[in-house]
Parts: structure tokens; sequence; C-alpha cells
């Protein structure tokens, strides 16, 4: 392994096993073809063809649009061809700021290739031997990457919810830092991702920011999410993401930012030469 090999991984796709996902004559997203023919059997929701999957015209608003996609998606999940629905409902937009045209439900989102949010926050401490970093280790009954390690704190961006918002639920849920502490997080720039996965096309931007915490502080889970915590040596951090797989795969991509903005990696390790706090390759 080596860091650039976690930067590729991530950057991998083939748009031709894919059609555009349109809604109201913008793209929002990319569907496997497969997908796009279960998609099909819904005439009065989706219009398919060799070139495109169009919502249907005449779904004309936020909620007329969202109610049709989430009846769909109900009924392909009695059937199995969708293996689950979440509850937790994302934004389908064109980019971040941009109104949404409709939310649909987490679990499908890579199925509908659209472009998803998230927020991970690196919590540091400055030690008397050095540079540390609480790692979390993800509970083994997650559906997603049981097991794996993961940041500090790290979570999605559901729809009506702002980003400050989002990210003071997340360090209380995860890890116990109350809202004081959790409003020190300073903002320290995205990293975007396009990837390929067996459901579909994961096309994701992360919102990184760094949280110096105190050497008192002791994280606790108090949603399920994580089974432990472990304060290590940032030195031992970059070990495991440069020889391993044991992080979540988009957790390297955040790890890698910031050990190049730190200073404990020079070298330009992005295959589209983008720079430290930017690793970012575009569908």
């Amino acid at each position: 392994m080596a860091y650039a090999d976690h930067i590729k991984a991530l950057n991998s796709w083939n748009p031709d096993n894919f059609l555009p996902f349109v809604v109201d004559g913008i793209e929002v997203g990319r569907i496997r073809h497969d997908f796009a023919d279960q998609l099909a059997g819904f005439h009065d929701c989706f219009v398919v063809n060799d070139k495109q999957v169009l919502l249907h015209s005449q779904l004309t608003g936020f909620e007329q649009r969202s109610d049709a996609v989430a009846t769909v998606l109900s009924s392909l999940a009695e059937s199995g061809a969708v293996t689950h629905l979440m509850g937790e409902m994302f934004p389908v937009l064109e980019a971040f700021g941009k109104p949404a045209l409709l939310q649909i439900d987490r679990a499908s989102v890579s199925q509908f290739g659209i472009r998803a949010f998230g927020q991970h926050l690196n919590g540091y401490v400055q030690t008397s031997d050095g540079l540390a970093m609480w790692i979390a280790r993800r509970a083994s009954d997650r559906r997603a990457f049981p097991g794996k390690l993961d940041q500090l704190v790290a979570g999605g961006l559901p729809y009506a919810i702002s980003l400050a918002e989002n990210l003071a639920k997340e360090c209380r849920e995860e890890a116990d830092i109350p809202p004081e502490l959790a409003a020190a997080a300073e903002y320290v720039g995205q990293i975007s991702y396009c990837c390929e996965v067996a459901k579909g096309v994961r096309h994701d931007t992360i919102f990184c920011y760094d949280l110096l915490l105190p050497e008192s502080f002791s994280p606790r889970c108090t949603d399920g999410e994580v089974e432990s915590f472990a304060l290590m040596p940032i030195e031992k951090v970059a070990e495991i993401v440069r020889d391993t797989e044991d992080f979540k795969p988009n957790c390297n991509l955040v790890v890698i930012d910031f050990l190049q903005r730190h200073g404990f990696i020079e070298a330009d390790l992005n295959p589209h030469n983008a720079t430290a706090g930017q690793i970012q390759v575009e569908c």
C-alpha cells in the first residue's frame, strides 16, 4: 500500500457503466443500467431511454418528487431490488448550496449516484511526546464497514440541517464532545471523490475539520456506532494509512489531508495534482 493508492481507489469509475439521472433538465446523478431497467417499470415516476434516466416531468415540486421516488423505493425494498431503507433523507441537488430538487433515502444515494455531503472531524492532542490523534473503531454490527477505523467524528449531512448544527449533533452522538468544545472545531477544507461501488457510484464531498482537544478529554460514544477509541501517536496513524486498509476508505483521504497540512508528508500525492486540503477529482 501507499498513500496514493487510497486516493486512486476512491477516484476510479467507468462512465459507460451508467446513465445520467436528470431532474427538471439538471443532471444530478448516475444510475447503473440494470437499476435503470428496474426503474423503467415505474412509468409514472421515471422515463428511461438509452441515453438517460429522467424523473417524469409531471412531477413538478419538491414534495411531489420526493413522495413519488419514496413510493418507488418502498416498492423496490419490498421486492428485494433495494436491500434496505434507512429513513434518513439526503437532498438531491446540482451542487452544494443549490436548492434541493427532492430528497431521497440515504441508503439509495449510491444507486442514484447523487452528490452526497458529509463532515469528518480530526480530534487531535498535543502531548508531551508529540502530536496524537483520537481514532475510533466502528462497531462490529454496523452495516457499512464494521470494525474499520474511523475519524473521531464523522457523519453524513442530511436534508434541512446546517453544517454547524449537524457537526454539533455528530460530536455529541459519536464522541460525547460538549457543544462548547465542538464549537472550537476549525473548518480546514473539503475533499471530493467519485468511485464505483457495488450498488452504483459514490460522488461525495467531505467537509473537514480539525479540533485540538485537551489531554484531559476522553471520548465516549453515545449512539452505538463506535465500539472503542484509541489515542494514537500521529506517526502510528500515518503508518496504518500508508501500509494497511484498516481505515474506512474515505477516512484515509481525511488523514492524508491532515498529514499534508500539518507537515508530516510533503509529496503531492494526488493523481490529479490537487494541493493539500483539496484532494478532489470530479466526475
